[in-house]
């Protein structure tokens, strides 16, 4: 079996850790490659790692020459499946369609309705775009059974959507610098029995950090050893900063920016929380559940089939701060419990949501679609 991946090459998501994840594991069971259209982080990651890829760069968003590059590729190699990652892959998957008779499967890894969320202009010609090309894809692939519901409601059929949940390599070496020095390189100090509460992700309106602000200044009020870490950078940081100064915690609130190596931040957090509207199924929490961190989290998308609310952390109703602080500070004033949380998240994330079930999962639906087509 031969599948072709196509992606941007700028993701530095959840999109980025999902390709990885997943190609890194499939490559070792079918011939796969995949083709970048720019030479962003994805791109410049990926080429340190065993992946076949190649780039074919393009000009501009709408440069359509890398369209008979693709047909040359494809014919030459023989590919069976195309498989698209991301707006600007399903734009050019759409041209594409023209001159191959291949199936098309596409991962819809968020909700297409809010990715260009914070810009007008982007909303309307990137957001359009993207829904006309999502309707030239042959089939679909959510990554979790809430957004596939989502796409069955948007009308497309439920015969050509399937569910797959994201998953990591538990069992690979990572490596993390300590606390210690994870603070020290930022510059924060902090007294020994200081607990920090982080969350990580881009500073959209869609992540709902004011959540976490909000949350953050009740829990302060009442714990005073709680710090809090925003790792991301958006177009949101402005207001929270201001937020969190009208809250009176700004000297509680640490914003890190954009955090390349994640790992070395979530290991110097006590808790890790996510506030979204929406989700389809973060990997921010499994990369947490995989140093045992105790969770909290909004219960939006597909995170209810990972976290289990007061089995193995905590879920709280989107936008609803009081109740995330309440429970925000069960974990703070409880260690064992956190330490119990953890190590249970932990479990579960690693024998549900493994790279490996991730990859048979995508084999199985590949197979599936050929034999679609062949009938």
């Amino acid at each position: 079996m031969k599948a072709l991946h196509l992606i941007s090459g700028g993701d530095s998501g959840g999109a980025k850790t999902h390709v990885f994840s997943l190609l890194g594991e499939l490559k070792n069971h079918i011939d796969v490659k995949i083709i970048c259209f720019t030479s962003g982080i994805f791109y410049q990651e990926i080429l340190d790692m065993d992946i076949p890829v190649d780039l074919f760069l393009q000009k501009h968003r709408y440069d359509l020459s890398v369209v008979k590059k693709l047909v040359t590729l494809i014919r030459d190699e023989k590919y069976e499946i195309i498989h698209t990652h991301g707006a600007r892959a399903n734009f050019i998957a759409a041209i594409l369609k023209r001159y191959i008779r291949l199936p098309i499967v596409t991962t819809v890894h968020s909700d297409y309705l809010l990715d260009f969320d914070g810009s007008l202009y982007r909303r309307l010609v990137y957001t359009g775009l993207n829904m006309l090309s999502l309707k030239y894809m042959d089939y679909y692939i959510a990554v979790s059974e809430n957004f596939r519901e989502m796409l069955i409601s948007r009308k497309y059929p439920p015969h050509k959507v399937f569910t797959v949940y994201n998953g990591i390599d538990f069992d690979s070496k990572i490596s993390y610098c300590s606390r210690e020095q994870f603070l020290t390189d930022h510059g924060i100090t902090v007294d020994q029995d200081d607990v920090l509460v982080g969350i990580i992700g881009r500073l959209d309106k869609v992540k709902g950090h004011e959540v976490f602000v909000k949350a953050a200044a009740e829990v302060a009020s009442k714990a005073p050893q709680c710090r809090f870490m925003l790792a991301g950078d958006g177009n949101e940081r402005k207001n929270l900063e201001e937020m969190a100064e009208q809250l009176g915690i700004r000297d509680k609130v640490v914003f890190l920016g954009f955090i390349d190596k994640i790992y070395d931040l979530i290991n110097a957090l006590d808790i890790n929380t996510l506030t979204s509207y929406s989700e389809s199924f973060p990997y921010v929490l499994l990369e947490g559940a995989r140093l045992r961190k105790p969770t909290i989290s909004s219960a939006v998308g597909g995170i209810p089939d990972l976290i289990k609310d007061g089995q193995n952390g905590y879920l709280f109703k989107s936008t609803d701060h009081s109740e995330m602080a309440e429970k925000l500070l069960k974990l703070v004033n409880n260690k064992d419990l956190r330490k119990e949380f953890g190590q249970k998240l932990y479990e579960r994330a690693r024998d549900s949501f493994s790279n490996k079930s991730l990859a048979n999962r995508h084999i199985e639906i590949y197979r599936e679609i050929l034999k679609m087509q062949d009938g």
